[in-house]
C-alpha cells in the first residue's frame, strides 16, 4: 500500500507556471505507474498524464500536451507535475494516483490550482 500527499498548488496568472509534487510513503513506490488527474467544479475527474515506473515513458491528455511534463525521483519517492503556459481552464483540484493491477488504486487528497485570466 502507498500513501500520497500532493503539494504545490496555488493561484497563478494565465501564462504562468506551477510545479506540483506528490510525495509517497509506503513500500515499492518505484514499482508503480503514477498518474495525475484533475477535477474542475461541476465536471468529472479527468486524466492529465502518467509516468512509467522507471520514468522513461510518459503519456498526456491532449489538452495539456506540450505544456505539462511529469517526472519522478524514485530515491525521494516523489513524482512531479510541471505545468507551464497555464490557462484558466486548467483550474481544478489536482490529484496524484498510484496504479496497481491495472487500475489507479491509491489517491492523494488533492491540491487546488487556480489560474486567473
Amino acid at each position: 500500500q502507498v500513501q500520497l500527499v500532493e503539494s504545490g498548488g496555488g493561484l497563478v496568472q494565465a501564462g504562468g507556471s506551477l510545479r506540483l509534487s506528490c510525495a509517497a510513503s509506503g513500500r515499492h513506490f518505484s514499482s508503480y505507474v503514477m498518474g495525475w488527474f484533475r477535477q474542475a467544479p461541476g465536471k468529472e475527474r479527468e486524466f492529465v498524464g502518467a509516468i512509467s515506473w522507471s520514468g522513461s515513458y510518459t503519456d498526456f491528455a491532449e489538452s495539456v500536451k506540450g505544456r505539462f511534463t511529469i517526472s519522478r525521483d524514485n530515491a525521494k519517492n516523489t513524482v512531479y507535475l510541471q505545468m507551464n503556459s497555464l490557462k484558466p481552464e486548467d483550474t481544478a483540484v489536482y490529484y496524484c494516483a498510484a496504479k496497481e493491477r491495472l487500475k489507479y488504486a491509491y489517491w492523494g487528497q488533492g491540491t487546488q490550482v487556480t489560474v486567473s485570466s
